[in-house]
């Protein structure tokens, strides 16, 4: 597809590299040439220097001929406009980041009434994805599916567990619950595995698990794992994502701490989140962090502007407190680095706006009627966990699982049939109306039909 973006900052980019690894046309509008100039060198894409909100930029980046623009600038206001503009210009569809909270609540009637294809808000999805942990505080990443009935839980394998060497069959058998392991990361050997019955799990393994909430309950319960959400939380950093996480998590009943610097700032959420406790202080000051509870909080969630302070914040966490770390990244590359240092979480606010709009291209691009639905990069990017909605008959309905010729690293995990979810099974048959929900290390999929070897 020709695709446009407006905007060449963090979000911008990391969707112009996924879109573009994905074979896509790119073309990239900002007034910074020198972040223009880094985009095409670093990427396969074009770049336009001008104001998005031009028409005649618009016309010189080939409105005309693109299917989709994307536009995820700093300024909400700008980005509306970059898309009315380019609806009226090149009739293509139009994705608008808008973060602003005032917009929050008029989402439905700014689509509606402007056209837009699809709103994204990175900040609203970090905080969402942040709470999801928050209330599963043993998992180090929640993905959720079938809108919420089904959820994919990331899990390190440690020596208390007493599951070292074992086989994934073993375990499922043992603990008798219906959850399916669909992923493993063996981080010393920097491997990806989706795992058979046969495959044997190791101490420090990162585990991959799919279930319905209940049966994740059940299964950690049995392995004497704490399953309730925290009931406190220090959050280091108030700016949005702080804003929209201490909104949730006061409707879960959660006591919420935020420490901010900045007095006007402390001002405007003391105002607008009166249930919550505002402290104006230095949140990289160990001192400070002792005296407002570091050592007794659940749960400890750092959101400064610096991604180097949030780690050295959850790992000096690590030294006074219990608690469950989590740690927003926005710019640094190390994954490797990262998931080897003793915290729980770490989000990364970029990279859920570019899984949003890469599901979203891979639903315009679907041939047979089967669209993706949800998509996530899960196991560090190695694999996707996809799930489709079967909208016609193809070549993989009407058989059963064990009789199609499915792609190697491939799972089918679950059916979902007039409402009803039901692990998949050899027997099972895939049926027009069908959502199923896959799990792979091929990059990609975008028809159910891509599941088959050809």
């Amino acid at each position: 597809m020709n695709i446009i973006i407006v905007g060449a900052g963090k979000v911008g980019i990391t969707i112009g590299e996924q879109l573009s690894s994905e074979n896509h046309n790119i073309t990239i509008i900002d007034l910074n040439q020198k972040k223009v100039e880094e985009a095409e060198e670093k990427f396969d894409v074009m770049g336009v220097v001008g104001n998005g909100a031009s028409y005649q930029v618009q016309m010189e980046a080939g409105v005309m001929d693109a299917e989709l623009l994307i536009a995820v600038t700093g300024a909400d206001e700008l980005n509306l406009l970059c898309c009315l503009i380019a609806k009226k210009a090149g009739k293509c569809q139009t994705i608008a980041r808008v973060r602003n909270p005032i917009y929050s609540k008029e989402v439905n009637f700014i689509k509606r009434q402007m056209g837009l294809s699809v709103v994204i808000n990175p900040e609203l999805a970090a905080a969402q994805e942040i709470s999801k942990l928050l209330r599963l505080p043993y998992a180090k990443k929640v993905d959720t599916f079938a809108r919420g009935r089904v959820e994919m839980v990331k899990f390190r394998m440690h020596p208390e567990l007493h599951m070292d060497g074992l086989k994934v069959a073993d375990i499922l058998s043992k603990m008798k619950c219906d959850v399916m392991i669909c992923g493993v990361e063996r981080l010393k050997e920097r491997k990806v595995v989706i795992p058979n019955g046969d495959f044997i799990l190791r101490d420090g393994d990162l585990v991959s698990m799919m279930a319905v909430p209940r049966e994740t309950a059940k299964f950690f319960k049995k392995m004497g794992i704490p399953t309730h959400q925290v009931k406190s939380t220090l959050i280091v950093g108030g700016g949005m994502i702080a804003f929209y996480l201490a909104k949730q998590l006061l409707e879960m009943r959660v006591d919420v701490r935020i420490i901010e610097q900045n007095k006007e700032r402390c001002e405007m959420l003391s105002e607008e989140l009166p249930d919550a406790t505002i402290l104006q202080g230095d949140g990289t000051d160990k001192e400070f962090l002792l005296e407002e509870g570091l050592a007794h909080t659940e749960s400890l969630v750092a959101l400064t502007n610096m991604d180097e302070e949030n780690l050295m914040l959850a790992l000096l966490a690590r030294k006074y407190s219990e608690a469950k770390l989590v740690a927003k990244v926005n710019r640094i590359h190390f994954e490797e680095v990262i998931d080897d240092l003793d915290i729980d979480s770490i989000i990364y606010p970029k990279n859920l706006a570019a899984e949003h709009i890469v599901r979203y291209t891979r639903a315009m691009q679907n041939s047979l009627g089967s669209n993706v639905e949800t998509l996530y990069k899960v196991m560090d990017g190695a694999a996707e966990a996809l799930e489709f909605v079967i909208r016609e008959e193809s070549h993989v309905t009407n058989r059963t699982l064990r009789e199609l010729s499915l792609k190697d690293n491939l799972l089918v995990c679950y059916i979902s049939r007039f409402g009803k979810l039901k692990m998949a099974r050899g027997q099972d048959m895939l049926k027009v109306g069908d959502s199923v929900i896959v799990v792979t290390t091929h990059k990609g999929l975008n028809d159910i039909t891509d599941i088959l070897k050809y």
